[in-house]
Order: C-alpha cells, then sequence, then structure tokens
C-alpha cells in the first residue's frame, strides 16, 4: 500500500505562494491515490477566492483558525491519521509568538514528520532562532530548498545537520502554453506586491530603455499581500503608479491586480521576453517565482538575493546589485539585444530534476526512508 500524507500547510484558495508550493507538492507526491488529506492553516484575514486546486490534489480534512489559541492540538489529531505528516514553516503562519504554537503540534505527532523550511534567516532574533532551532530538533526531517539555506542552518544554528535534506522547489511545466511571438519586448515581474518588491528599481531600469526602438512594455501581475492591504492598505501599488507617471513610462506598464491560476501564469511566463526580479531582500533563499521562470525558459535579470546567486550564477538569468536600476537596465538591454545571450540563458537550470515530479519522487524517497526507519525490527523469541 502506498504511504498516505498528512500536509500542514495554508492552501487554495488562500491566495499565498506557499499555498500554491503546498498544493503542487501534495498533488505531485499523491498523484491522486487516495488516502491523504491537508490541515489547512486559515487566518481571518486570508485572501481566496478565485484558485481551486486540482482535484487529484488530496482533500482538507480539517481547517485549523489560527486566529484562536490552542488549535494545535485538533489539527495534530488529524495529521496523526496519515503515514507522514508533512509541515511547511514560515513564521508567520503559525499562532504564537514567531508561530511557536507548531511546537507542541510537533510533540503531538506520532507519526513521521518531515518539516519544510521556507525561510532560514541570517540574523534572526533569539526567539527566531530558538523557534527554529527547536523544530529541527522535534522534526524527523527537514527540508531546505536551496544549498544556501542549508548552509545558513547548519552553520548558523545549533541544529542536527544529518536531520537536513536539500530539495529544490519544483518548477511547473509551462510547455502547454504557446510561446508568444511579438514585436514589442516584454518585461515580466509576479507575484503578491508588497515593500521589498523593488518594483520601483524595476520601473526606473524602464526608464532607462527608453532609447530602445521599440521600448519594451513591462507587466507587473499580482495582488497586494494581504497582510499588506491590512496594514498599510494599497498605499505601495499607489506609490507605484505615481512614479512610472513621473518617470514618464506610465504608458509602458501594465497592472494586473489579480492572482494568477496555473493557466494564465503559463500564458504570462510565456508571452515574457524577460523575467526581472527586483527584490529588495538579502535574506530570500526561496524563491518560487525564479523556479517558475527558469522552468519555463525565460531569461532572468535578478539582484543578488541568495536563492538567485545559487541558481543564477552559472545558469539561467544575469545577477545585478540590488537598488541598481542602471545595472538592471544594462542587464535587460543585454538580454534584448544579444540573441545568443537570450538563448544561453534559457536553458533550465538542473533541467528536469526542478520539475514538480522528479521533486516529489524525492519527498516520497525521503518519506520511505523514514517509515523504515520508524518500523520496528522483529526478533525471533527462543521456545
Amino acid at each position: 500500500m502506498p504511504a498516505t500524507y498528512g500536509f500542514l500547510s495554508t492552501y487554495p484558495p488562500t491566495q499565498c505562494g506557499l499555498a500554491t508550493f503546498n498544493a503542487a507538492l501534495s498533488s505531485h507526491l499523491t498523484a491522486g491515490v487516495p488516502g491523504s488529506g491537508v490541515v489547512r492553516l486559515l487566518s481571518a484575514d486570508a485572501a481566496g477566492g478565485g484558485l481551486e486546486v486540482d482535484r487529484a490534489a488530496p482533500r482538507v480534512v480539517h481547517t485549523w483558525p489560527t486566529d484562536t489559541a490552542g488549535g494545535w492540538t485538533a489539527a495534530a489529531n488529524a495529521l496523526n491519521r496519515f503515514d507522514v505528516a508533512v509541515v511547511q514553516h514560515e513564521y508567520g503562519i503559525y499562532p504564537g509568538l514567531d508561530g511557536d504554537e507548531v511546537l507542541p503540534l510537533l510533540r503531538a505527532l506520532k507519526v513521521p514528520a518531515i518539516v519544510v523550511l521556507h525561510t532560514v534567516l541570517s540574523t534572526p532574533t533569539p526567539m527566531q532562532r530558538s523557534v527554529l532551532e527547536r523544530i529541527v530538533a522535534l522534526a524527523d526531517a527537514v527540508v531546505t530548498m536551496t544549498d544556501t539555506a542549508r548552509q545558513r542552518l547548519t552553520a548558523g544554528y545549533r541544529v542536527d545537520p544529518h536531520k537536513v535534506t536539500v530539495i529544490p522547489h519544483g518548477a511547473a511545466s509551462h510547455s502547454s502554453a504557446p510561446r508568444e511571438v511579438h514585436d514589442v519586448p516584454h518585461l515580466l515581474t509576479w507575484g503578491l506586491l508588497g515593500p521589498g518588491k523593488g518594483i520601483e528599481w524595476a520601473l526606473r531600469a524602464l526608464a532607462g530603455l527608453r532609447d530602445l526602438d521599440p521600448m519594451p512594455r513591462y507587466t507587473v501581475a499580482g495582488r497586494t499581500h494581504p497582510k499588506v492591504l491590512d496594514y498599510h492598505g494599497d498605499g505601495y501599488r499607489e506609490s507605484l503608479v505615481r512614479l512610472a507617471d513621473e518617470l514618464g513610462v506610465a504608458d509602458r506598464v501594465h497592472w494586473e491586480d489579480v492572482y494568477l491560476d496555473e493557466a494564465s501564469l503559463s500564458r504570462l511566463i510565456r508571452s515574457a521576453d524577460v523575467v526581472v526580479l527586483p527584490y529588495d531582500s538579502t535574506e530570500q533563499v526561496t524563491s518560487g517565482v525564479l523556479i517558475e521562470a527558469v522552468g519555463a525558459g525565460v531569461p532572468v535579470v535578478a539582484t543578488e538575493f541568495p536563492h538567485a546567486v545559487e541558481l543564477l550564477a552559472d545558469g539561467p538569468g544575469l545577477l545585478v546589485p540590488h537598488q541598481d536600476p542602471v545595472a538592471m537596465a544594462a542587464g535587460i538591454r543585454h538580454v534584448l539585444q544579444s540573441p545568443d545571450v537570450a538563448n544561453h540563458l534559457t536553458g533550465l537550470a538542473g533541467g528536469p530534476t526542478l520539475r514538480w515530479p522528479a521533486v516529489a519522487a524525492r519527498y516520497q524517497s525521503l518519506a520511505a526512508h523514514l517509515l523504515t526507519a520508524s518500523t520496528p525490527v522483529a526478533t525471533s523469541v527462543p521456545a
């Protein structure tokens, strides 16, 4: 009998990268075989609607309302109905101080637990460090999605390095969407919008490309992050629209204030000549947007955040300094004006090993190892 999996994470129709990741992983890991299920983390401010889970994906068997303390008990009981628990970790999705209510849940699990780390901070607060160290201690296995994150975790935290495995973030196949042919170069950034996304630097870079004929058009696709909306409204997006107008590029920028389903995202990615990732963060060790762009064979121009440095240094993209629109414009110009460079940058770094089926197979192998290790060895008793 195939192993069954209980997945703990946010989940569609919640609109966030973690939910999308968990839906893709659970769909490919269970491959439509019944018996697995999702324990969904749901906050009162979660944005939903417009996204549906693949029909082959596991169904939601329990919801943990994270605005109420103490929900970990029922969530753990639900996960214990399966053979293996796959727990997504990000500081902001669990209740408690720095999400520390995930700790009693892990202690209550009676089945092997794989914890997937989406963030490993280089300079955590004492509480953030303590929470992550205890998570690793309680988990049976820990997955980071880049070697950078693994090195940061094992060198900067008191953890057992033997528990840590690197399995890359999966990439969907966008080959079903036709490659769009167009006369005007198309630049693209997508994902939830908020301060730190660095769109202001990309707009300034776009202004530095106005001498190109034709001048590129730039699509910024994605809704404002729900937590940003709650605390700051849509001020960041509005400031970007004003900046585009001040720079004289408003007519070259297209804003798509939507959370794209897979088919729409595939079409949009395949229409791009360059994916621009102007992120301010120097901490980001995992980027689903980066993986999807690389997986789709679209050249990337990105700032030097850790995942980009690891994936693009010798692969399908160009790295530029943070908050440097001149360098960003030069990188974009180089890709657009040099067909040989663009062709070189369209290869998928890691090849098929980054596709979701291959990634899910590695989780399956890790789970099988844990289940074997947890099975008592039968011994013969003398008569």
